[in-house]
């Protein structure tokens, strides 16, 4: 891949992108707003990824010697100016959308800046900005698309699942982190309580998230497919407090993020929008 492209991390960007296209699946709203807000959750995510690999090049030469920077395919310097340009271009296209998603991005990126200079390493703090960020991009898809109560909603549990991943991705990189000085909660508190910690949130997400069904934002669909998403969270939990090694940590990850991805699954199949359109298909 080339290298300007895997700074940006594409895939975890795209996961962005999906948090706006399912807000505008469940509105049924699908406008030249909504693709916009789509190329700016894109181009700012991948910015904040880069602008991550800038300031984490050191800790990368340990964890993830493979990644552009530390592997020599990218100078430092470079890195900077791409990912400040990323960021200017996608807070000019915010702005162009609407007053309220322009200083939405332009706030994000200030976060993500500051997250990635300093926040990143302190205990929860760090945690709780990359969720909150990942929360912000279904908020940004309901502004672009007029569902923001429900965009809310799924922010919320976005929030939640992304607790549990970013806390089980900092145990299994404690050892790179302690490197560099970092002062996250595996390395303060180690790695048993912060599966405990993991696992909290993962269960409150998967005893809690059927309540959308009832709220009557999703149909029957959303519950069938969530249970799916509810087993794998509950057996990494299991898994996590059995095993909180480095190892079974980088396991629990993938599966974390395999339960997320089922999670926007039941989001976008068990809305009422793609079940009328179904209904008007089969009729």
């Amino acid at each position: 891949m080339n290298a300007y492209l895997e700074i940006l991390r594409p895939w975890n960007a795209l996961m962005a992108v999906i948090a706006v296209i399912l807000v505008a699946i469940i509105s049924g709203n699908f406008t030249l707003d909504v693709l916009l807000a789509c190329v700016v959750v894109f181009i700012v995510t991948g910015a904040g990824n880069s602008i991550n690999d800038y300031f984490d090049h050191k800790i990368d030469a340990i964890n993830k010697p493979e990644r552009p920077i530390p592997s020599g395919r990218i100078t430092l310097k470079t890195a900077g100016i791409y990912s400040i340009s990323l960021f200017i271009i996608g807070i000019i296209i915010a702005f162009t959308i609407n007053l309220l998603l322009g200083m939405i991005a332009l706030l994000s990126t200030l976060l993500m800046v500051y997250y990635a200079y300093d926040l990143k390493g302190r205990c929860i703090i760090g945690n709780l900005s990359i969720s909150f960020l990942t929360g912000l991009c279904f908020v940004f898809g309901g502004v672009a698309a007029g569902e923001i109560i429900t965009s809310i909603y799924l922010g919320f549990y976005a929030f939640l699942m992304t607790m549990a991943r970013e806390i089980v991705k900092d145990m299994e990189d404690v050892e790179g982190d302690k490197e560099e000085g970092a002062t996250t909660f595996p390395i303060i508190y180690g790695n048993k309580k912060a599966s405990i910690l993991a696992a909290f949130f993962m269960i409150i997400s998967s005893l809690t998230s059927p309540i959308l069904y009832y709220l009557g934002i999703f149909n029957i669909v959303y519950l069938i497919i969530l249970l799916i998403a509810i087993i794998v969270f509950l057996i990494s939990v299991v898994s996590l407090l059995k095993d909180y090694s480095i190892l079974n940590a980088k396991k629990i990850s993938k599966q974390i993020k395999i339960g997320m991805g089922v999670v926007f699954l039941a989001f976008a199949l068990g809305s009422p929008y793609i079940a009328n359109f179904f209904s008007k298909l089969i009729l």
